[in-house]
């Protein structure tokens, strides 16, 4: 039989996919008339044959090509009305990429010939073939990866320890690593970076995008990249830009080596993914995949100008996951990074998209729904960044049971608090003791709360301490980008200083601040880099910087840091001060104090002034002996008079690794130096950290 010749196939699975007698191809298009199949050489340059998918079935057309192999390279083509006014731009002169690619040849550059409408006017279709420079799929071959016996770590919800990172930033710059690995996925699995992780006792990674994305058109212009990557064009294929192809592995199986490789260590593998646009933008963007195949049932528009893109996201469309198609595309990649990649869960960008319904958001929408009955993806972690731009966008605590989701509110709160800014104890405490404000509601545990005081977007921790004007110039907008509520304070000099009191006072507020969010009930998490001291130059958007600015500075590392930080997290996962799995109630759990020793008052919660307290902890998480939290957010060393009995300190944030010497009794007069945080224990045993 000729290898041109196209049978009907099945419609499932979508995608493209071999089996011993050749490869069936399955694509979903609601709305086209037509679906091409076209073929091409071996260098992803010369269309050799356009065949038409006879077969239609639900609205996915398919098609079977008898002796086709592995490695085959294709495009798709769609034929269907040129309707802007309705939604439709099917342009055949547009080669497609297939949303299901799990493999993706070629590489993405600009030119006229992408757009599906002439520039100008964008109401006429672009008679321009883009298919030389269109990006190709190629059939992949069955996955025979050896993953022995990896298996996902066994870390429970309450050990877990979430440290945020870029893939290339983490490595890019680390002298230990040989140089053809940094800034791959080789290199994070390098013995080099294990060792670190490890070191630090963090449990999960929470890796920036890693879905093949896209430099947006205006960036490139510039010279600049999308450096973290929100913005996908398949939600398949793992980002070449981070291979080093090393011991001629693939792309995948690099990405696999380094998943097998982290479980090994005992850390688990998070993906941060983007579910909620795509890199083809508004109706002027590109004509790549989606936009080509059936806009209109792709994206979000406005029901009175479909013209108009839904733009939720702020990025220029949104996908329509109320479309059961869609929601079926985000439900095969997540359980295909889960099944095929062992990837332990995802934190979701601008989560409420996915809820979104008719009437707004829904934590009762079919993708929650669907989430929760799926015998994959219900076992796996899933955290949501609980707000997007769109009408009532803002839902942290309106997540379902089981989701965690990034607490902005205990980031917040804890800058104001220790950063000199408007905050009461009340409000503390609140964050301190897992938000139940937030959550206890709707019967979710303290865990649903990631606890964190930086991530990827804003200030590092150490820049938080040493600008209150953000440096966003290199970024192109003139500085227009980029929070201005960043709840920051500089010490005392505004970006570098050599000055040692500010210095010092900055290491002080770093290590207490790294304290509250492990000390906190709840998930904490941690920013990579930040536990040695890393800068971004007050750069609080360099979402397009890809440059020494956003890699980790290993050489400038800060050890005494990295030792606090380490011996912060040991403390926590030996003493655990708040239970996880509930919140505290009354004093025969936890007993607030000021400075001299007696119970709080109900006014004194909402003293904006007063920034001293104590908490007494009678029924810790692990230790098996009541702990005392002292918190000193003022600038001043005071005087506290400690409960009855025999007391350890077995934690000092003054202290530069953490680490002081004292034990004494209530008649012993304590020192709590200025903004610092104080764990004690009863009785005189030490804690071997």
């Amino acid at each position: 039989m000729e290898l041109h010749t196209l049978l009907p196939g099945k419609p499932w699975p979508l995608g493209a996919h071999a089996d011993a007698g050749g490869v069936n191809f399955a694509i979903f298009s609601a709305n086209a008339t037509a679906v091409f199949l076209c073929l091409f050489d071996l260098d992803g340059q010369t269309e050799l044959a356009r065949l038409p998918l006879r077969g239609h079935t639900l609205d996915v057309w398919h098609g079977y090509l008898p002796e086709a192999v592995p490695g085959l390279i294709y495009g798709l083509r769609c034929e269907g009305p040129w309707a802007p006014q309705e939604g439709h731009y099917f342009n055949p002169e547009k080669l497609l990429l297939d949303p299901y690619a799990r493999e993706i040849v070629g590489q993405f550059n600009w030119n006229d010939a992408h757009f599906c409408a002439i520039p100008e006017s964008h109401e006429q279709p672009c008679p321009e073939d883009n298919g030389r420079h269109a990006l190709k799929a190629r059939v992949p071959a069955p996955d025979d990866f050896d993953w022995g016996d990896d298996a996902p770590p066994e870390i429970s919800p309450a050990d877990t320890v979430i440290y945020e990172l870029h893939v290339k930033g983490f490595s890019k710059s680390n002298p230990a690593i040989p140089e053809a690995l940094r800034g791959t996925y080789a290199g994070l699995a390098h013995p080099a970076s294990l060792a670190h992780l490890k070191r630090l006792g963090v449990t999960a990674l929470s890796i920036l995008p890693v879905h093949y994305h896209l430099d947006e058109l205006r960036l490139t212009q510039m010279g600049l990249v999308n450096y973290w990557g929100y913005n996908s064009i398949n939600f398949f294929t793992p980002d070449p830009r981070y291979a080093s192809g090393a011991d001629g592995l693939s792309v995948g199986d690099e990405f696999r080596t380094m998943v097998r490789a982290l479980h090994a260590a005992g850390i688990k593998v998070l993906l941060d993914v983007v579910y909620n646009h795509t890199a083809e933008g508004d109706a002027t963007g590109p004509s790549i995949s989606f936009r080509g195949l059936d806009n209109a049932s792709y994206y979000r528009l406005d029901a009175n100008n479909k013209r108009t893109f839904i733009n939720d996201t702020g990025c220029g469309n949104t996908l329509d996951i109320r479309q059961p198609n869609v929601l079926r595309l985000v439900l095969d990649s997540l359980r295909y990074w889960v099944s095929e990649m062992h990837v332990d869960g995802f934190r979701f960008d601008l989560a409420p998209i996915l809820g979104r319904d008719d009437s707004g958001f829904n934590p009762r929408a079919a993708f929650f729904a669907a989430v929760a009955q799926d015998p994959v993806l219900s076992h796996v972690t899933m955290i949501a960044e609980p707000w997007d731009i769109g009408p009532g966008g803002y839902q942290l605590g309106g997540f379902p049971r089981g989701w965690h989701e990034w607490n902005d509110r205990f980031r917040d709160t804890l800058r104001a608090f220790w950063l000199g800014h408007p905050c009461t104890r009340g409000d503390f405490a609140m964050r301190l003791c897992g938000s139940s404000d937030l959550f206890q509601a709707n019967r979710r545990e303290p865990l649903a709360s990631v606890n964190y005081i930086v991530s990827h977007d804003g200030y590092t921790l150490r820049d938080l301490v040493s600008y209150v004007a953000r440096r966003n110039q290199a970024n192109g907008e003139d500085n227009r980008d980029g929070h201005n509520h960043n709840l920051s304070n500089n010490c005392g000099e505004e970006g570098p200083s050599t000055d040692p009191a500010v210095l010092a006072l900055r290491g002080r507020m770093q290590r207490v601040l790294l304290a509250s969010a492990l000390f906190s009930q709840g998930t904490p998490m941690l920013a990579a880099g930040d536990e040695l001291g890393h800068s971004q130059g007050g750069n609080n958007n360099p979402y397009c910087q890809d440059n020494p600015g956003t890699w980790i500075a290993w050489a400038e590392a800060d050890q005494d840091l990295i030792a606090f930080t380490a011996r912060l997290l040991s403390l926590r996962r030996q003493a655990m001060l708040f239970a996880t799995h509930w919140y505290r109630r009354g004093p025969s759990d936890l007993v607030w104090l000021r400075k001299d020793g007696e119970a709080l008052h109900s006014h004194e919660w909402r003293d904006t002034g007063a920034r001293t307290l104590g908490c007494l902890i009678n029924h810790p998480g692990r230790a098996s002996v009541p702990l005392l939290l002292l918190v000193n957010a003022e600038p001043t060393d005071c005087h506290f008079t400690l409960p009855a009995g025999e007391w350890r300190c077995w934690f000092d944030t003054t202290a530069s690794t953490g680490e002081r010497d004292w034990h004494g009794s209530s008649t012993t007069p304590f020192t709590l130096g200025a903004h610092s945080m104080v764990l004690l224990a009863a009785g005189a045993a030490k804690l071997n950290l």
